[in-house]
């Protein structure tokens, strides 16, 4: 059976409180927090609410299943948002949005920084009569001289690898 009654004290630090019945002669019914609905509002004294009575296992009566008649029922900022993707990332997609980035920079670095050695030693060398791969100072060097220059004698399996033994095994 539901009774109406106001919350007349309020423990804010203890989370608990007494409700006076609106029915004269009746005694100030003890209530938890736990009893109030999970509505994001707090308890406020005088506030009207309806209620039930139990006994606890100690014998002693408390108010449960508190229900407020006169109150606004406030969405919470969640319940009000829209379905779809969310707004806030989280930390652990942050770090790993930012670690693939990190990673990509990197690796393309490493092409561009590969060939743009290849592009300065080409440039720098020219066919100038060496044929051998011991006169050859590095694998760069004798591939350029393969690629570029006649009669060379670097590539004895004709493979397109030269000078295996010595630079580019």
């Amino acid at each position: 059976m539901r009774i109406e009654g106001t919350l007349a004290k309020w423990n804010e630090e203890r989370g608990f409180g007494f409700i006076s019945p609106t029915k004269g002669g009746t005694p100030d019914v003890f209530v938890h927090v736990s009893a109030f609905p999970r509505d994001g509002q707090r308890p406020s004294i005088g506030e009207l609410l309806t209620f039930e009575i139990e006994t606890a296992k100690d014998g002693k009566k408390r108010a449960t299943n508190l229900l407020f008649p006169n109150r606004v029922i406030r969405l919470s900022t969640r319940q009000r948002e829209p379905s779809g993707p969310r707004k806030n990332s989280s930390l652990l997609g942050i770090i790993v949005s930012l670690a693939a980035a990190v990673a990509l920079a990197v690796y393309g670095y490493g092409k561009y920084a590969h060939h743009s050695n290849e592009n300065t030693v080409s440039s720098a060398l020219q066919c100038d009569g060496r044929t051998y791969c011991s006169q050859m100072t590095s694998c760069a060097e004798a591939t350029f001289f393969l690629k570029n220059c006649p009669n060379v004698k670097m590539d004895g399996n004709h493979d397109g690898v030269p000078c295996e033994q010595q630079w580019c095994n």
